[in-house]
């Protein structure tokens, strides 16, 4: 399964006030992430946030395509509550308010896959 990371600038001093704004978030119901044609074009199978100093990241575990799964975490009420939140934490400003803007910053901001192993499942 791929992994992506995406990044976000923070403010220096307020990782905590940054890790409680993740501290309620909570998963979708589903992991099908639906395509425009409506069929299933991928799944999210596990996140996780890191922070350290001025730095946090997103991993994001899914199957399918990226695409999708951008689009489809535009549209989910958590995440956009968790962008809303995190704005004056921000030190540098992200375009998430459209899902035209979201997909457009979780592109920009994805860290290049190096290498990415796992086990057989």
């Amino acid at each position: 399964m791929p992994f992506a990371a995406i990044t976000y600038n923070i403010k220096s001093g307020y990782e905590d006030r940054v890790a409680e704004v993740f501290s309620g978030f909570q998963r979708p119901k589903s992991a099908v992430v639906q395509g425009s044609d409506g069929e299933q074009a991928g799944r999210i199978l596990a996140t996780a946030v890191f922070i350290r100093d001025d730095l946090l990241v997103r991993f994001i575990e899914f199957e399918g395509d990226i695409d999708a799964i951008a689009r489809h975490m535009a549209a989910q009420p958590g995440v956009q509550e968790v962008e809303r939140k995190l704005k004056p934490y921000l030190s540098v400003p992200r375009d998430t308010g459209t899902a035209e803007g979201f997909v457009r910053t979780f592109k920009d901001s994805m860290l290049r896959s190096v290498t990415q192993l796992a086990v057989p499942r």
